[in-house]
């Protein structure tokens, strides 16, 4: 009975919501084995291993997931989270691009896709996505201190100091090591 399904899909997700990842995707697995065309409880084991970072499972539960469903920017998502945690930045790229692609004011995605071309050096291109995504949250000081670190990686110490000085002042801890590299490579104090 495929009302099982989501039965199983739905005990899993309450498991999950409770931190039970191992019940969960006992659950998911029980929902695909008996629904293989199930894109939700694919999903929904994906993140079930994302939480325990089994991410190569996770990658490949929305991996099938897209499969079944194509054109979810959701998953996208989800699927580039997992893949930057692996390292696979270039991967991890290519998934946020297609989810701002079907989502143009995805901001999270914009955030992580600056967060991965920072990991690769790409620091002009993480700065783009950064604006981007500070044109959406402008209060979200994480975003700030990201954006700095970018500039900071190309010497644009001004712009630096300004984003530090704007994460401090939304309240971020900005880390002790970076503002005493960052006061000795720019010759100043703020």
């Amino acid at each position: 009975d495929p009302g099982f399904a989501e039965a199983y899909n739905n005990r899993g997700a309450a498991y999950g919501a409770q931190g039970q990842y191992d019940s969960a995707i006992s659950d998911f697995s029980k929902a695909v084995e008996i629904k293989p065309g199930y894109a939700e409880a694919y999903v929904n084991r994906g993140f079930a291993y994302y939480n325990k970072g089994q991410y190569e499972r996770a990658v490949s539960d929305y991996t099938k997931a897209l499969e079944i469903k194509p054109g979810d920017g959701e998953v996208y998502y989800k699927r580039g989270a997992a893949n930057g945690k692996r390292g696979e930045y270039d991967l991890a790229i290519s998934d946020y691009s297609s989810a701002i692609e079907i989502k143009p004011d995805f901001a999270k995605a914009y955030y992580n896709r600056g967060r991965a071309y920072g990991a690769k050096g790409k620091d002009d291109l993480a700065i783009l996505d950064f604006n981007k995504f500070i044109e959406m949250n402008p209060e979200d000081a994480e975003a700030y201190n990201h954006r700095g670190a970018a500039y900071a990686a190309k010497g644009e110490y001004d712009k630096t100091w300004e984003d530090v000085n704007k994460a401090e002042e939304l309240g971020y801890q900005v880390r002790r090591d970076f503002l005493k590299a960052l006061r000795e490579a720019s010759g100043r104090e703020r």
